[in-house]
């Protein structure tokens, strides 16, 4: 018989244990070791089985509960951790001993998927992942954040291979009772937020939260009596459906997810939020929601309450290619917010111009967050030089350089991440794992390399035994009978040199480089002297085809009998897996096409680990990797045939694994330690450790994003909106008078015709009609640069102009470069509320 439906009953605690609740449900269980040690305590067993300890309350017999409630040691050690979190939770952290009373009272960060822990199935892949990760350095911070997004019924999909190597996707359905999840509720009532739907209809959600450290995360669902039943499966799947399955995602999200924060803080006291934070586009529509919120409240026009939501918002892009973005039809947008319900007052028409692009018929999701944001940044150094030029044609007339589209390159927890066997090793608690930068004694004090080397052995061996687990159950699944499988008891070996891969499986990831040359491949799996075994493993979305037939490739070939016990695909990747492979392997493997990754965590927390990275100089690494951290696979980047690179990057790849890393491991002193693969890790641990934590990147995120803007949101809303409005009318001056401001000419002029050489002081005039705006309006700059055949400027030098009051302007300057040199004269807008001259993608050269 099956259920008609299903529920979850939490277990009834003694009174004495109720301080377990709390501990069980606010996840900073998950990177605090003596939480994790006290739900153990209780059953060790059946705590390593669910690793969760909610689910552990409800699993243990009703007499085990009765006899911890009268243990006075276990209770002793309750109330201990009891009131560590209670400190923890309301203790000044690094946030609150900063100096500058402009920093936002609280920042809401949005984003579709969130991955806190495994207990909380709520994400697919990176993006999730670093959002958790995110949440829970603000929160050891002391950042005043609200998480927000979607809550799925059937979240992510779980990942299971066919006889013949498909993926196979399921969708388990999960009851939000079960979760470490509490329904917000006013007078008793679950609270709802409503959205607007066409043909009158209105989408209601109610809100989950959950409780990561100090962070409220605040997961909207459909999935209520309320809703028609199409809408109730409007958070049925992350990233499922077609396209106005997403589009309605992405307004609950954004739309939804706004009205949410603000019955959040309504009921709560928590601070309303001065600073939003979008991960990724999806939750754009937010802004919309922003605006009408002040138009409505306070009467201004929608040109009026742009500068104030734009000066509130922070914008991250993921994305490397345009390809990646979200476009909806313009038709569809315009079913949504046509009829004035969705976010009255606001003219759909403005709604339509946001999300513009050179394609007339598709609404583009990014351009739409970086017209509503006035700070935008890419992931990592390369990915923001990228996103410059991707998105420069929002911004016609300034250098690739001068998008204004800066980079915050991710980082990890450590905590989370961190075996705590290392950590336990190198003398560090789980707080200090988390830091950014040197704290205490240095890593090496007390700790030999033999030390070392065997603990790493010993992480290798517990990943073997994950291997041999799951490599079984693999197969089990795929239908084997248990007589056949003794093969897999003698799965890897914790004596072998380990390389990982594991991450999504687009196919720029390139999953399959590796068997560009099967029998290369093989030779170094087989070698007898030294040799190398593999884990790969990795989800493709259920409607990449190509992503599947990636897998199934890699699966042909470790069904082998041959390689089998040296290279193995695990299904169902996820946060459980991950710590294995991060923390047995010796080498993280990395093989995108470059440029196309955005920054890919994954290789900092094997690094975390002591890994060392094999990967192109992609993301993250291409800024990070210094000639002794690991090693970068050389690019074929002038190979415009892609099967051509392949093939050249796919021998480097094996010439280094070959000929340098296998080599390194494999070179031991008199007592088996290898003393030069050894310094290498050392060196990792101590110069990677504090440039990819989490921590380093909130902090840069408080600093260049979220302080600026508060300080942005008071100059544009203080005094009744003055700045807001100081600005829009502003733009309308540009709008009549920018069309008509000319430089007539320019002149370049030596004094005493002094020799032309570096350093010469030289005077740039211009004679310019600035069509009715005031000098005050406007900056006028000198730009000397390099030139080469093009007349493109290179390395330029600006220098402002000043002027008489007649449309005369002059700058003096010393030559800057030897060589070709020329210069120019343009002429940019100039407001206060501007965070850059480019903001207002207006410029006139001569």
């Amino acid at each position: 018989m099956r259920a008609v439906r299903r529920f979850t009953v939490r277990a009834s605690l003694p009174e004495s244990l109720s301080g377990l609740g709390d501990l069980a449900t606010n996840l900073r269980w998950t990177w605090h070791p003596p939480t994790r040690d006290l739900f153990a305590s209780m059953d060790a067993e059946l705590f390593n089985r669910v690793r969760d300890p909610l689910r552990m309350l409800t699993a243990l017999p009703p007499a085990r509960l009765d006899e911890l409630a009268v243990d006075d040691a276990f209770l002793a050690h309750a109330r201990e951790a009891v009131a560590d979190l209670d400190r923890y939770l309301a203790e000044p952290r690094w946030y609150q001993k900063q100096d500058d009373a402009e920093l936002p009272p609280a920042v809401a960060y949005f984003s579709m998927e969130f991955g806190v822990t495994e207990a909380l199935p709520n994400y697919s892949g990176g993006l999730g992942v670093l959002a958790g990760d995110h949440l829970k350095a603000a929160s050891d911070l002391g950042v005043p954040m609200i998480g927000v997004g979607l809550l799925y019924r059937a979240g992510y999909f779980r990942q299971a291979l066919s006889l013949d190597g498909w993926q196979v996707e399921h969708y388990p359905v999960i009851d939000p009772n079960a979760f470490p999840l509490e329904l917000l509720t006013d007078g008793g009532e679950p609270v709802v937020v409503d959205v607007a739907m066409p043909a009158g209809r209105t989408l209601h959600a109610q809100i989950w939260k959950a409780r990561v450290g100090r962070i409220p995360l605040l997961l909207l669902d459909t999935d209520t009596e309320a809703n028609d039943e199409d809408l109730r499966a409007v958070t049925d799947r992350l990233y499922g459906g077609d396209a106005d399955h997403r589009i309605r995602q992405e307004i609950l999200a954004g739309i939804g997810g706004f009205r949410a924060v603000r019955r959040y803080c309504e009921l709560t006291g928590h601070p309303q939020p001065k600073v939003f934070h979008t991960n990724e586009g999806h939750a754009g529509f937010l802004g919309l929601e922003r605006a009408r919120e002040i138009i409505q409240a306070d009467g201004l026009a929608f040109d009026e309450a742009l500068p104030a939501v734009r000066a509130g918002t922070v914008f991250t892009t993921h994305t490397p290619v345009s390809a990646g973005i979200d476009r909806f039809p313009v038709d569809l947008v315009q079913r949504y917010f046509t009829d004035g319900r969705l976010v009255p007052d606001v003219d759909p028409r403005r709604v339509l111009a946001l999300g513009a692009e050179d394609n007339p018929g598709l609404f583009n999701m990014a351009h739409m967050g970086l017209r509503l944001a006035q700070r935008a940044n890419g992931v990592s150094a390369l990915h923001g030089r990228v996103s410059r030029r991707m998105f420069s044609r929002l911004w016609p007339g300034f250098d690739f350089d001068e998008v204004p589209v800066s980079s915050v390159t991710n980082g990890v927890h450590g905590p989370t991440w961190v075996a705590r066997e290392l950590s336990a090793l190198l003398g560090r608690n789980h707080e200090e794992l988390g830091l950014d930068g040197a704290r205490g004694k240095p890593l090496r004090d007390g700790v030999s390399d033999e030390q070392l080397w065997a603990l790493r052995r010993e992480l290798r061996e517990k990943l073997v035994a994950e291997v041999r687990r799951r490599v079984r159950a693999a197969w089990m699944q795929r239908g084997a009978s248990a007589l056949e499988l003794g093969w897999t008891d003698t799965v890897f070996d914790p004596d072998v040199l380990t390389v990982g891969f594991a991450r999504r499986v687009p196919t720029y990831k390139r999953l399959t480089l590796m068997l560009r040359d099967p029998e290369r491949l093989r030779a170094l799996l087989l070698d007898e002297r030294r040799p190398i075994q593999l884990v790969v493993a990795g989800k493709s979305h259920p409607a990449d085809e190509g992503g599947k037939q990636l897998i199934q490739q890699i699966v042909r070939f470790v069904d082998d009998p041959e390689v089998r016990r040296r290279i193995v695909f695990l299904p169902d990747y996820d946060m459980s897996m991950a710590r294995y492979l991060y923390r047995g392997c010796d080498v993280w493997l990395n093989t995108p096409v470059r440029q196309l990754e955005a920054c890919g965590t994954s290789g900092m927390k094997s690094a975390l680990n002591g890994g060392l990275n094999l990967s192109i100089r992609d993301g993250w690494w291409d800024e990070c990797y210094d000639g002794s951290n690991g090693w970068a696979i050389p690019t074929a980047d002038g190979v415009a045939d892609p099967l051509r690179r392949d093939e050249l990057e796919a021998a480097a790849l094996y010439d280094l694994l070959g000929h340098q890393i296998a080599p390194l491991f494999y070179d031991r002193d008199a007592g088996g330690v290898p003393g030069g693969w050894l310094s290498m890790v050392w060196h990792t641990l101590e110069t990677l450790g504090p440039r990819v934590q989490a921590s380093r990147m909130v902090r840069e995120y408080v600093e260049s994003g979220y302080l600026p803007a508060s300080r942005m949101v008071a100059e544009a809303t203080g005094d009744g909106y003055r700045g807001a409005l100081s600005l829009a009318d502003y733009r309308t001056k540009l709008d009549v008078s920018w069309p008509r401001v000319r430089i007539f000419d320019t002149e370049l002029l030596i004094e005493d015709a002094a020799p032309l050489v570096t350093g010469t002081e030289v005077t740039i005039r211009a004679r310019i009609d600035l069509a009715g705006l005031e000098p005050s309006e406007v900056d006028v700059q000198a730009v000397v640069g390099k030139v080469g055949d093009g007349d493109e400027l290179s390395e330029p030098l600006t220098v402002p102009m000043s002027g008489d009051g007649i449309g005369a302007f002059a700058a003096r300057l010393k030559l800057p470069h030897p060589g070709s040199i020329g210069y120019t004269v343009r002429v940019l807008p100039k407001h206060r509320l501007l965070a850059t001259p480019a903001e207002l993608a207006r410029v006139v050269h001569a």
